[in-house]
């Protein structure tokens, strides 16, 4: 496993359509540049990339951030490698500086920066990936796909620990627009809305919780791409208590 010299939100790689360039010598066409990430909005998150086939001295990997988001850091920490991200964030760079032949199973994490303004669910165009050796020849391309995910909601209300009537307001944040579905401890829909254009939710349920200890999550969705808040421990009073 690769160290990194940076901690951030890290995704995992996958296969994406690697291309060979006509002419490009065997390893390249046998393998292929592949990277992948899904990252939130206002979030920065690691593409992974793999597929590098063994390179020397002087051999340079280039990653091609997508339309409207930032490269901002080539955390790979291992010697015989140098790093580098262009002035305007739109590329990054990883050279080979001696002593170090990169092989396919040596991953290079290049960070990228989402805006926040990107949209849940939709895959950012024009990632692009490509292999030159010590002399600028071209040995591997490939692209990377980079889809927008989405931030994990919050549950703000009610307080754990504080005893509840049936039907407590149920409160917190996620993505605007978002479709906010509530669940108990059974996975039984406690209450759904649809968060405000500030972010901010609420709901009550509608047929009151059972009494007892119990456990609240709240799931929201966006363009088919959901994320869960952390777990709210909840106890509900006897029937007429707190009504």
């Amino acid at each position: 496993m690769n160290r990194y010299s940076r901690t951030t939100a890290v995704a995992g790689a996958l296969v994406v359509g690697a291309l060979a360039v006509p002419g490009a010598p065997a390893a390249a066409r046998d393998g292929g540049l592949r990277g992948a990430a899904t990252i939130a909005p206002g979030r920065e998150g690691i593409v992974e990339v793999a597929g590098v086939p063994e390179t020397t001295a002087g051999a340079t990997l280039t990653l091609t951030a997508p339309r409207g988001t930032r490269v901002t850091g080539t955390p790979l920490d291992a010697s015989g490698y140098r790093g580098s991200v262009a002035a305007d964030g739109r590329s990054a760079t990883y050279t080979v500086t001696g002593g170090a032949a990169a092989g396919q199973d040596r991953v290079f994490p290049f960070v990228l920066a989402v805006p926040a303004h990107a949209v849940p669910g939709t895959r950012l165009r024009d990632c692009s990936l490509r292999l030159t050796d010590g002399r600028g020849v071209p040995r591997a391309v490939g692209r990377c796909a980079v889809t927008v995910g989405l931030a994990g909601p919050t549950l703000t209300s009610p307080l754990s620990g504080v005893p509840l009537a049936a039907r407590p307001e149920i409160s917190g944040t996620a993505h605007p627009g978002a479709q906010v579905t509530v669940r108990d401890k059974d996975d039984r829909e406690a209450c759904a809305t649809t968060a405000a254009p500030d972010g901010t939710w609420a709901c009550t349920p509608g047929d009151g919780l059972p009494a007892g200890a119990n456990r609240l999550q709240a799931v929201a969705t966006v363009n088919g791409v959901s994320a869960m808040s952390e777990q709210v421990d909840i106890s509900v009073a006897e029937t007429g208590a707190g009504q």
